[in-house]
């Protein structure tokens, strides 16, 4: 397969005048809906969005590669556009965008396709390459270009691989990797070798993307090369680099600073791994700010929690739902075998939420030698196990609960890394057995010395928190209401989205009642952003473009649905109008939810799980007064467009 494949005329504009950002994409979008590529406009429109909120595709250089991978791709494509007098794109270097590629990519197994994606970013890394695009008359012309330089492209990789296998070995080896796989990851490795062949410096590049790690460093490889350097934003596996030199960064600065890259290898600027362990993640070695250490380890336990917290939280909402018999009895929930049923498996998964956030927190800080120390520490500080319980095995346990499980990841993360330097010293003959035997046996013990005695510290201060819960008057927990429903609203998936919706979480798996009022506040917040700028496209046409008011029928479903990244595209193309107004629409709903005693034992789930929510009624109350009310303050600060550009007449 080759570009031409995925590239059709109609699927080209050149001269492209878009007004801004957000034009761009849009217009982008429907040269690839002409191509006949995707079989839902709007839902691969919000994951273009979406893609962009992460991080700017503008890399540099005047050139933008929007992309998204989503089942509303039918079959992969490209469009193209180029833009003579430029246009503000927030890219990485700040300067305007004149040459656009929109990628479309399907969620299937086949990915030959990504291989192509892969070659075109190469390719946008060649100078001459895109000065004759954007020099390009007719559309012809363009796909003839392309041609002409993949071509060329594919015998220089050719003869490059030739070459390698005469030289036996490189100087320099890296490995590039994005989160989607699919530009920069391959744009950083193209950068990477363009610099080292003008310093004449050998080096091999594996890219880890969506078809998988290609290019592979071998065994020998390793051993011969001087130096490693690591240019991901996503976890890379550092085992084999042991006693190497190994520069960790993120895959912007591959592209963007190869020189400075290559020339710390060369000067042994970079830091040497141990041969026993590797640093935890493929993030930067540059020194990070404490809080950002913090929030990058606790993201990790939280995202892998998140799933059985949502899956197990759901599923006991159901078995709440089906056990109409047990309402108002100690078995509510599993008087019947068929909510039972739903309970058990639901309980099952929520057990896990615990180890497994202190775990994957541990893992975060000392790599897979952390995993067993966080997880034990996890199941110690939900068992709520003591040393007083060993003296009176009658004596009720109370368990660490959320925060003992923090303590337990962070401490055995920390515990572990603790033990690796310890064990420098140990005979070589000894490093076979280090990760198998010293690390889970001493850790594991430690951890759990540590836990037993700092459980009922640990319990004392969540009953507190409860109980301070449970005692706060209705006007305070209104207030704190109104706190966590703005914070869902702030950066809609975000840190500070998840902050709420992780103290939500915590407090729901307290059990009392003060908790799922928060869970619920939590939620509503979350659904009011996408339902709110779906009203306001809705009811204030005159506010937003036609395809602006076509994807805010979408949000209906994903506000429903408590997907708050449903008003990303809105917020990133407006955020100074759009973020304050769903804030506080947000904050409106959750006291509201509060004001009304409206309890959710599920985490998730939106308006479809309205059935076990306490106080349903007003529950939904609050979620159209709060989007009614961010909806009325979005409108009122967008003015309203002209004729031509909202299409209404």
């Amino acid at each position: 397969m080759r570009i031409r494949d995925l590239l059709k005329p109609e699927g080209i504009k050149l001269g492209g005048r878009p007004a801004n950002k957000k034009d761009t994409i849009n217009q982008m979008v429907d040269l690839m809906y002409n191509e006949g590529n995707i079989n839902d406009k709007e839902r691969y429109r919000a994951g273009v969005f979406a893609r962009e909120a992460e991080d700017t595709t503008g890399i540099g250089d005047g050139i933008a590669i929007p992309h998204a991978k989503t089942d509303a791709v039918t079959a992969p494509g490209l469009a193209a556009m180029t833009i003579p007098n430029g246009v503000e794109y927030e890219s990485l270097d700040g300067e305007p965008v004149d040459l656009v590629f929109l990628i479309a990519a399907p969620n299937t197994k086949d990915n030959v396709h990504l291989e192509v994606l892969s070659r075109l970013s190469i390719l946008l890394m060649d100078d001459d390459f895109t000065k004759s695009l954007r020099a390009a008359k007719t559309k012809e012309e363009f796909l003839d270009i392309v041609d002409k330089f993949e071509v060329a492209k594919l015998a220089e990789e050719v003869t490059k691989m030739e070459q390698a296998a005469e030289s036996g070995g490189y100087e320099v080896l890296a490995i590039t990797a994005c989160p989607t796989g699919i530009a920069h990851t391959y744009m950083a490795a193209e950068a990477l070798e363009k610099a080292a062949n003008a310093k004449g410096i050998k080096i091999k590049v594996e890219t880890q993307g969506s078809v998988g790690a290609k290019n592979v460093l071998s065994a020998d490889e390793i051993r011969n090369a001087k130096g490693i350097i690591i240019a991901a934003d996503k976890k890379i596996d550092l085992d084999r680099f042991g006693g190497k030199q190994v520069l960790q960064t993120n895959v912007t600065a591959g592209i963007n600073k190869p020189d400075e890259l290559i020339n710390k290898i060369l000067n042994n600027e970079a830091p040497v791994l141990d041969g026993s362990a590797a640093p935890a993640s493929g993030g930067s070695t540059e020194k990070e700010s404490t809080a950002h250490v913090f929030y990058k380890n606790l993201m990790n336990g939280v995202s892998h929690m998140l799933p059985f917290v949502v899956g197990g939280g759901i599923l006991i909402a159901i078995a709440f739902l089906l056990d109409q018999p047990g309402m108002g009895t100690s078995a509510y929930g599993s008087s019947t075998p068929l909510a039972h049923f739903f309970k058990q498996i639901g309980d099952t998964a929520f057990g896990f939420m615990l180890p497994i956030l202190a775990g994957f927190i541990a893992q975060s800080i000392a790599d897979r030698p952390g995993l067993a120390v966080g997880f034990v520490g996890g199941a110690l500080a939900s068992a709520g196990y003591s040393f007083a319980w060993l003296a009176n095995p009658d004596a009720p346990l109370v368990g660490g609960g959320f925060l003992g499980a923090l303590l337990a990841g962070f401490v055995g993360g920390y515990l572990t890394l603790f033990l690796e330097k310890a064990c420098d010293k140990l005979p070589d003959s000894l490093e076979g057995i280090k990760p198998v035997l010293i690390y889970p046996l001493v850790g594991i013990f430690m951890i759990g010395l540590v836990m037993f005695a700092v459980n009922p510290l640990m319990a004392a201060i969540n009953v507190g928190i409860s109980n301070f819960l449970n005692g706060m008057g209705t006007t305070n927990l209104v207030l704190l209401g109104a706190v966590v429903g703005g914070m869902m609203s702030i950066d809609m998936g975000g840190p500070i989205n998840k902050a709420a919706y992780v103290f939500g979480t915590a407090m729901l798996a307290e059990g009392t009642d003060a908790g799922k009022m928060i869970m619920a506040a939590v939620m509503v917040g979350g659904m009011v952003p996408p339902i709110a700028v779906a009203l306001s496209t809705t009811i204030f046409k005159n506010r937003w473009t036609e395809a602006d008011r076509k994807a805010g029928i979408v949000n209906y479903i994903m506000g429903l649905s408590f997907i708050s990244e449903g008003a990303i595209p809105y917020a990133a193309a407006d955020p100074a109008r759009v973020i304050p107004s769903c804030i506080a629409g947000s904050a409106v709903a959750g006291a509201l939810s509060c004001m009304f005693g409206c309890q959710s034992p599920a985490p998730h789930g939106g308006a479809w799980v309205i059935a076990v929510i306490t106080n349903p009624v007003m529950y939904l109350v609050a979620l159209i007064v709060g989007s009614v009310v961010g909806c009325l303050v979005l409108s009122f600060l967008k003015k309203p467009l002209s004729p031509e550009e909202s299409g209404l007449k």
